[in-house]
């Protein structure tokens, strides 16, 4: 068995558990945030009516 000095620290299978779950985390949000950016219509300066106004 591994004892630890004093004052060392490991993280351990439960750090391991966090960092992998805000990865996934990170990944799903930034599919969805692309997923939803690809939606948004930007008008191009061609097709605006401004110009026919004038």
């Amino acid at each position: 068995m591994n004892v630890l000095a004093a004052g060392e620290v490991s993280p351990g299978l439960l750090g391991f558990l966090v960092v992998a779950f805000l990865g996934f985390a990170l990944y799903f949000l930034i599919k969805s945030m692309n997923k939803q950016m690809s939606k948004i219509q930007v008008p191009h300066e061609g097709d605006t009516d401004d110009k026919k106004a004038e």
